[in-house]
């Protein structure tokens, strides 16, 4: 039987039914099963195309983990209510990310790989042998272990409170999310930077960029709002949350894809602009080797995809409370992050040109359905909205001005 809140709208249900979680689970299950057998037979068969396609696919799944904790983190300190009805499963999908350091390990075992500073041929560069104390597989394995502990600490004592605020909905818990937020931001964007650094700029180990991990930050962001809108109109179509998430929610959902859309133009033209202005050899030469071949005509591409027709299309008003147009953007703008992703990593490997491979699909499914699995275990028998926040009922009131 269904469980009741004093502040659950009638017409919702905020429990879902165990018959349909087994069965998306069961869909998930499937789906992780094939995807990791493929992924097991392309290790076998191909090493090195393995370990790029892996790298890509789990840094488009983690990066949407750490959008989630960044937009958890700033609705307690801003105190949101608007979007108190979405945060549980924003919660959720930012409890993927204490299971992302076991995956990890398929990283950290691609070393030799697909990082050049892990050559023996490093320690006779003249510019390479002098960042071998931090470039090396143990501080990389340190250090990748260190941001996943934080980021795991925060994410699991974030959703705890919050659980915790559903039996007894107390105001303190309130306050105790507000406290653990501050300094949760600040180590995050650290930590992102930290991991963006290690894990994709470190590919080109001559290369800097004082601005990618706010660029891999945002991108992280924008994917995890798709995402967001994508389960809340999934729910919403399976009967779910037709309520507590209604236009106006979407509206507001709608405003922050189109604002990560265009703060994420504002990032990659101000780092692409700045190098270009700077005309500096060690600098420039990250982005001729992605303007080679077609690989020039996917930069081109993720300008308008990435950028200009969604930034147009999600401006007026109308588009953000449509809903068949969030869906579409939604899904467009996860597979232009997906994109990003890949024209940032797979130059390094196919230099010449886009070189698609079959591998590229079986870890994505390995790694979406995994990570979707583990999000999707967050909901069961678990309300799917925070009862106990107090400002839940401001919430289901909210209206756009």
């Amino acid at each position: 039987m269904a469980q009741e809140h004093p502040h659950q709208s009638a017409a919702d249900n905020y429990f879902l039914a165990p018959g349909m979680w087994a069965t998306v689970r069961n869909g998930l299950a499937f789906l992780a099963l094939a995807g990791w057998i493929a992924s097991i037979a392309g290790f076998a068969t191909n090493r090195e195309q393995f370990h790029f396609s892996y790298l890509t696919a789990f840094l488009f799944c983690v990066s949407i983990g750490l959008g989630a904790l960044f937009f958890v983190l700033v609705q307690h300190l801003s105190g949101s209510a608007c979007s108190v009805t979405v945060r549980r499963l924003e919660e959720s999908i930012m409890r993927t990310l204490p299971f992302g350091v076991v995956l990890f390990g398929l990283v950290v075992t691609g070393i030799h790989y697909t990082y050049h500073w892990s050559h023996e041929s490093a320690k006779t560069d003249a510019v390479l042998k002098q960042k071998l104390a931090y470039l090396n597989a143990d501080w990389f394995t340190i250090r990748g272990v260190i941001v996943f502990g934080l980021w795991t600490i925060w994410a699991l004592v974030l959703f705890r409170k919050s659980r915790a605020q559903d039996v007894d909905g107390a105001i303190a818990h309130t306050r105790n999310l507000v406290k653990w937020s501050a300094p949760g931001l600040l180590l995050l964007f650290i930590t992102a930077s930290v991991a963006s650094f290690d894990w994709i700029m470190s590919l080109d180990p001559h290369w800097f960029s004082t601005m990618f991990g706010v660029y891999f930050l945002t991108g992280g962001g924008l994917g995890f709002i798709a995402v967001l809108i994508l389960i809340c109109l999934a729910l919403r179509n399976a009967g779910y949350l037709n309520n507590a998430i209604n236009e106006e929610h979407y509206h507001d959902l709608g405003k922050w894809l189109f604002c990560m859309t265009a703060f994420w133009g504002y990032i990659a033209f101000s780092q692409y602009m700045l190098i270009w202005y700077g005309n500096l050899p060690e600098e420039i030469f990250w982005f001729k080797n992605r303007l080679v071949g077609s690989w020039e005509g996917m930069a081109i591409f993720l300008v308008f995809g990435h950028f200009l027709i969604p930034f147009f299309a999600l401006l007026p008003r109308a588009s953000k409370r449509n809903f068949k147009v969030l869906t579409f953007f939604a899904v467009w703008l996860l597979v232009m992050h997906y994109a990003d992703i890949y024209w940032q990593v797979m130059p390094v490997l196919h230099k010449n040109g886009i070189s698609p491979h079959w591998l590229d699909l079986a870890t994505l499914v390995a790694l979406v359905s995994t990570f979707g699995l583990i999000f999707w275990a967050q909901l069961r028998e678990r309300p799917l909205v925070p009862v106990g926040d107090p400002r839940l009922r401001q919430s289901l009131a909210f209206h756009n001005a």
